[in-house]
């Protein structure tokens, strides 16, 4: 279905059952969810799939070991059920979607002999709640591994570390398996259309007035239930409902810097549990480049926020504190920012101590919003928003939930060990193959097919990225937009800016010729991005 032909079948004159707002983690969650149970179900995204907090996370799928430290000092059975359903939800993950997730070995390096057994007693504890779901068992190891594991490690003062499992994915790509799905479960799904009033009938919402940011088109989609499912833009869509509601957010931001691979060794992460202020500190291999993230800053709610030079500043200096390291901005390849939409409590301006856990709440006219939450418990968010919307509109679903049994789009046909047969059977360097059969999975052959002529050449020489990958984007994966490729598709902005801003030229001809742009869409695609590249990803 193309998008002329998408945005006809959201003005379908018959009612969908639902009508999901956002694009998101939560939001396509609820396509899937709720398509699979057999509803109606529509779907609009303002800008497009996962561009907010979705494609910023840290990519790890991870129960929270920060949130067990607050669960047991705390003696909190919310934050202690936070990390058991994110440590089942850790398990469905890489279970339905293994050729995006898969487990990663992380290491605490300790300084202080008496931190060791606090340290330790903590992560055997995380591995016992994951009970049969758990990535591997914890382990104390001695100075000398834990420098063989990390070379660039501090050795003045290292005392031990501990070995502990947790997730990693590709978050970018983890959004458009789950478009791909509801789409294969029914939903119609659209990006680049937002909702600019809702509207009502005798009293309760039945559907949203839409704009088309594309062709400009303003139309109605109606629904007998609408979800709120905006991340930290919720508050915004509440209003719409009721201008007098009082806000249900906080924010705080993750910021990520992304350096060359050789600052992290490919297979194995480190964390560090508290830096000079008590945030979390990752280091992380991923991509082939080296990702290094933390969280927990308050932060205004804007689109596309950006790191500051203070918070790169930030990130810079703890690495060269505990790496032999001469680190400065001139590394960097890449810097992003995403917003945590974090429930609200007025007696706390700490947002490291508010509550990860998710509300659905319904108003008096019948929006459903669901707020809070993490990427990894995005299933079980979706599963509870359904349930609920089922009861409030009165819907008749042909089944419950399913999405814990479901493969989504290209876990099916996935052979963890496929990519050299990918490459000898349509000619791709090993490097190519690996990359496509890692990003695509079992529909990987489905691009290789396309790598003809000069859609097998690279984007640009450092990355796997091929041509091939840009035509199935605007063919299968709804991309509108140059940043929608390079950004969201590929996440090679996320990478490495200036090796994005190279590929740009080439990217917008390629997309030009699929979506039927002419001479002054593709200018100003390019300028439009440029000024992306520029300010903010």
């Amino acid at each position: 279905m193309n998008r002329e032909q998408t945005l006809r079948a959201l003005q379908s004159p018959q009612p969908f059952d639902l009508l999901v707002v956002g694009g998101g983690a939560t939001g396509c969650g609820i396509a899937v969810d709720a398509a699979a149970r057999g509803l109606r179900v529509a779907l609009v995204e303002k800008r497009d799939y996962g561009e907010g907090t979705s494609s910023r996370s840290t990519k790890l799928v991870h129960g929270g070991v920060r949130y067990l430290e607050m669960a047991v000092r705390g003696l909190d059975r919310a934050q202690y059920q936070l990390v058991k359903d994110g440590l089942r939800e850790r398990g469905l993950i890489l279970r339905n979607a293994p050729h995006l997730a898969h487990r990663l070995p992380l290491v605490t390096p300790i300084y202080n002999w008496l931190e060791v057994p606090y340290v330790f007693a903590g992560l055997k504890l995380y591995d016992t709640l994951a009970g049969r779901k758990s990535l591997g068992s914890s382990r104390l190891i001695g100075r000398e591994e834990a420098l063989r594991r990390f070379p660039l490690l501090k050795a003045e003062g290292l005392k031990a570390g501990v070995l502990y499992y947790d997730g990693q994915f590709n978050d970018v790509r983890m959004i458009q398996a789950l478009v791909a799905t509801a789409r294969r479960q029914g939903a119609v799904t659209a990006n680049h259309v937002e909702v600019v009033e809702l509207i009502r009938e005798g009293g309760r919402l039945r559907g949203a007035r839409v704009r088309d940011a594309i062709g400009g088109e303003e139309f109605i989609i109606r629904a007998r239930g609408v979800i709120n499912a905006t991340g930290p833009f919720a508050d915004h869509i509440r209003r719409l409902d009721d201008p007098e509601t009082r806000p249900l957010l906080k924010a705080s931001s993750g910021i990520h810097i992304v350096l060359d691979k050789h600052f992290a060794p490919p297979g194995a992460g480190l964390m560090i549990p508290k830096t000079e202020d008590g945030r979390v500190l990752f280091i992380l291999p991923w991509q082939g480049r080296t990702l290094i993230g933390t969280t927990d800053e308050p932060a205004a709610i804007v689109d596309h926020p950006r790191p500051s030079q203070a918070d790169i500043a930030y990130l810079l200096r703890h690495v060269r504190r505990y790496f032999n390291l001469d680190l400065t901005p001139d590394h960097i390849r890449s810097t992003w920012s995403g917003l945590r939409p974090l429930l609200d409590a007025p007696q706390s301006s700490d947002t490291a101590r508010l509550v990860r856990d998710h509300l659905v709440q319904i108003s008096p006219a019948g929006l459903l919003t669901i707020v809070g939450g993490k990427w990894t418990t995005y299933r079980k968010m979706a599963e509870d928003a359904v349930d609920r919307a089922v009861q409030a509109f009165s819907l008749a679903p042909a089944s419950t939930c399913v999405t814990a049994e479901l493969a989504l789009h290209g876990a099916q046909g996935f052979d963890p060990h496929g990519a050299p047969g990918l490459a000898r059977d349509h000619g791709l360097a090993a490097e190519v193959a690996a990359h496509l059969h890692q990003t695509y999975g079992g529909c990987a052959a489905q691009v290789a097919e396309l790598a003809q002529g000069d859609l097998g050449e690279r984007l640009h020489p450092e990355y796997p990225l091929i041509g091939a990958e840009v035509v199935h984007a605007a063919r299968e994966e709804q991309a509108e937009r140059l940043a929608d490729v390079l950004v969201r598709r590929t996440a090679l902005a996320l990478l490495d800016l200036q090796a994005a801003a190279a590929a740009a030229a080439r990217t917008a001809e390629i997309l030009a010729r699929e979506l039927g742009w002419d001479e002054a869409r593709r200018r100003e695609e390019l300028q439009v991005f440029q000024h992306q590249v520029e300010t903010a990803i």
